[in-house]
């Protein structure tokens, strides 16, 4: 690695391809050699660094052996005093213990924050609060990507302003064609051409309650020709493969897995429904819109305020109706095709006037110049 250049060092709970993980790789390759890279993975996942552009200058650490908060900040502490990294950049709670041992050895924090798993997606867990509220205020910079989470940091983590950085998720808006079928893929899946395909996008862990999906599209049937194309893995994967090859969902349900290419996919899809119990910004969102798609989405994080108006009756607040709200949603625009197109035309237009990639961009890499000790 040079010296002349800003030597970063990113640290994962896990470098799976997900939601933070592929904006890193993505604003990476896009800085291109105006940066180093070395990236820890603390459970040893190290999936989505083949994303990693070639070029680029970018090593996988070796995990270290964990053995609890102190032992690991310990070992942590060691990494960094052989590294010596211009800066530490810590991705969620899961590699809070870096943030410790980054202030231990003086080096420069950005800490990001993107949401909340299934365990804090209805509550928050009071050491997880505490410990955040005693080490977030010493970095550089907390960065968020959604006005529900920097309201969070404010009020329970006790973030004053100028530690905090707003940056919205971007996507490259001209890279997502307008929805055209695909028929090719729908033959290939064994998906007539006037079926009504309901997309999902996302890591299959519960959170995201793929099931929940599932138990809306089971109601539509049989009335409605309806398929599910699924684009993800994760561990729920097994459990939603039984529960889609019983009833009525039999034979209707295609999973596809990860795929680092969605855009055909999202081609074949009619809808895009978002269906978690927790998000803040989620990238699948902005590029289903971003392909023209209508949505039928639950109510968290900021997915009200990604949404246009007409959007609005389509997205619908948790509660103990959810699952036939999803159902009345999705039923209209399989049978509105008018709607469909409306709401798809405002989704496309909205992500192209404010989450176009060169402003996520821009941003992010004046966060790591400021926060390297070579910024100039």
């Amino acid at each position: 690695m040079t010296a002349e250049v800003p030597h970063l060092l990113h640290v994962f709970s896990t470098f799976v391809p997900a939601g933070p993980e592929l904006r890193f790789v993505n604003l990476a390759n896009a800085a291109g050699t105006e940066f180093q890279h070395s990236i820890l993975s603390i459970d040893g996942r190290d999936d989505a660094a083949k994303l990693l552009a070639p070029e680029l200058d970018a090593r996988i650490i070796d995990p270290l052996p964990r053995a609890g908060t102190p032992a690991t900040v310990k070992r942590l502490y060691g990494l960094l005093r052989g590294l010596r990294p211009d800066a530490v950049l810590s991705y969620n709670f899961g590699a809070l213990d870096a943030v410790i041992a980054a202030r231990l050895a003086g080096v420069r924090v950005l800490h990001h924050e993107d949401g909340f798993n299934a365990d804090e997606a209805h509550g928050y867990k009071r050491r997880r609060e505490w410990l955040r509220r005693a080490f977030l205020p010493r970095t550089q910079r907390v960065i968020v990507p959604s006005s529900g989470l920097e309201e969070i940091a404010r009020e329970r983590w006790h973030l004053p302003a100028e530690r905090l950085a707003l940056i919205p998720n971007g996507i490259r808006c001209a890279d997502f064609p307008q929805r055209d079928g695909n028929a090719a893929l729908r033959k290939g899946l064994g998906i007539s051409d006037a079926a009504f395909v309901v997309g999902f996008v996302g890591h299959l862990r519960p959170i995201k309650r793929a099931d929940r999906l599932l138990d809306a599209c089971a109601k539509l049937v049989p009335e409605l020709d309806v398929h599910v194309l699924m684009l993800g893995s994760g561990e729920e994967r097994e459990r939603l493969e039984q529960q889609a090859a019983s009833g009525s969902l039999s034979g209707r349900v295609h999973f596809v897995g990860h795929r680092d290419d969605p855009r055909p996919y999202y081609a074949a899809m009619d809808a895009f429904a978002l269906v978690s119990d927790s998000e803040q910004m989620p990238v699948a969102l902005l590029e289903a819109m971003a392909c023209g798609l209508p949505v039928v989405a639950t109510a968290v994080g900021d997915v009200r305020r990604m949404l246009p108006e007409i959007q609005s009756p389509l997205c619908r607040a948790l509660g103990p109706e959810i699952v036939d709200e999803l159902v009345a949603g999705l039923a209209e625009l399989a049978q509105d095709t008018g709607r469909r197109s409306a709401c798809g035309a405002a989704n496309r237009a909205r992500v192209r006037e404010r989450y176009d990639f060169s402003g996520m961009l821009e941003a992010h890499r004046a966060l790591w110049r400021s926060a390297s000790r070579s910024a100039v």
